[in-house]
């Protein structure tokens, strides 16, 4: 083992950028336990495992895909950060080492790392449903577990990421089966999410329009998904525009506007401020139209062999391509109504009640925005699911005096 200079990799780059994937991994796995500790250890009184609310059961399914899948990254990237300053071989080949295996310990955590960005918006979609549906949450047990089995099945679908690396073909066999089943856990989700909206009273607001076009974006992404499954279907649009595009309706299509969802939901309860409906629903309108057109116009890009992570292209990919610029056009201007918004009714907006969607959950139980130390010392005990919309059933002992509370405060 020849020992390198490890100043000329810092200087180049290199060293900094491994060090900070490594630390940054460290952190990542520290706020994943302090996330599990907490939901396992610190839930509210009476608060079982079901009656917990779906986006802490998708949290708490996200943070554990971290401790399992964060190690393997980091661990990669320290080994990377030793053959190019302590002339170890982990991935050279001159040595016996072997250049695949990092791309095995990357993808065995960055594929696992979307569901841990779209789990908590599948909790989104799970809260926010039901309240602009005014139904409870359909089929709540089998959501609620069908998060761990997109946990298992998240960790065993990272190698159709390099199908095309000359990976056995035994290995590309499982791996596309393998992905392909975790359809199953995501369907039950959308199933479940189609069951709530389904001859309920819905109310057209704008966390419910954000949440319509998330859940129809990730349906989509979820019908390419199962194409890029397929061995032959990956191996021809590999490193293409496909992928990019497919990527993107799960991030952006789906991920983001449920993060939109959630902030419209939420902002009167963090800010004691209403939003403007006007404005919300013009952002909606400019972000669904603008990422559909910026993000469906790649996949027949990638059909047609476009690859991606180019600076030009063909002639015969013009008129796709101009479409996908006109789409992050609109998705660029979408977010002037969005900051509007936010700012105009933050500072002067409608004051909220304390609970402005009649939802049901424990944070509709406090004032807007809430006390610093929200229930104090009087955390109530929780009796109920949290989504018991049309039962009259309450969620907590003495739910009138709480609300009894709100009144007159």
């Amino acid at each position: 083992m020849s020992i390198q200079n490890p100043l000329g990799h810092f200087v180049n780059g290199q060293g900094l950028w491994l060090t900070a994937v490594a630390l940054s991994g460290v952190s990542s796995i520290m706020g994943a336990v302090n996330f599990v500790t907490t939901i396992l250890r610190m839930r509210a009184p009476g608060m079982g495992f079901f009656r917990m609310p779906i986006f802490c059961w998708t949290a708490l399914a996200a943070q554990s895909l971290q401790l399992i899948g964060l190690p393997a990254l980091t661990g990669g990237a320290v080994m990377l950060l030793m053959d190019l300053t302590f002339g170890t071989s982990f991935y050279e080949p001159e040595g016996g080492g072997d250049p695949v295996l990092y791309q095995h310990f990357f993808w065995f955590y960055s594929h696992p790392a979307v569901y841990v960005i779209i789990l908590p918006v599948f909790g989104i979609f799970s809260e926010l449903f039901p309240v602009y549906s005014r139904k409870p949450l359909f089929g709540y047990v089998y959501v609620a577990v069908a998060s761990f089995l997109i946990v298992g099945l998240g960790l065993v679908v990272w190698v159709h990421h390099i199908f095309p690396s000359g990976v056995a073909q035994w290995m590309r066999n499982f791996f596309m089966f393998s992905t392909m089943l975790i359809a199953v856990p995501t369907g039950v989700k959308v199933f479940a999410w189609l069951g709530t909206i389904w001859r309920g009273k819905l109310r057209l607001t704008t966390p419910m329009l954000f949440c319509l076009g998330g859940l129809f974006n990730f349906v989509f992404a979820g019908v390419t998904g199962i194409m890029l499954a397929t061995v032959p279907v990956d191996i021809h649009v590999s490193n293409t525009y496909f992928v990019v595009g497919h990527f993107h309706y799960v991030i952006y299509g789906a991920a983001v506007m449920g993060i939109f969802a959630a902030i419209y939901h939420w902002f009167p309860k963090f800010t004691g401020r209403m939003p403007y409906e006007g404005l919300g629903k013009v952002h909606f309108l400019l972000t669904f139209v603008g990422a559909n057109l910026n993000f469906l116009p790649m996949h027949p890009l990638g059909l047609m062999g476009m690859p991606r992570r180019v600076s030009s292209y063909d002639p015969e990919f013009a008129f796709w391509n101009v479409l996908a610029s006109l789409g992050a056009f609109l998705l660029g201007v979408s977010i002037i109504p969005y900051l509007l918004n936010m700012l105009s009714s933050w500072v002067r907006g409608e004051k909220a009640p304390a609970n402005p969607w009649n939802a049901i959950g424990l944070e509709w139980l406090l004032p807007s925005p809430p006390a610093e130390d929200n229930f104090g010392e009087n955390v109530p005990t929780v009796i109920a699911r949290p989504y018991g919309y049309g039962t009259g059933l309450p969620l907590v002992e003495n739910q009138q005096s709480y609300e009894q509370a709100l009144q007159e405060a």
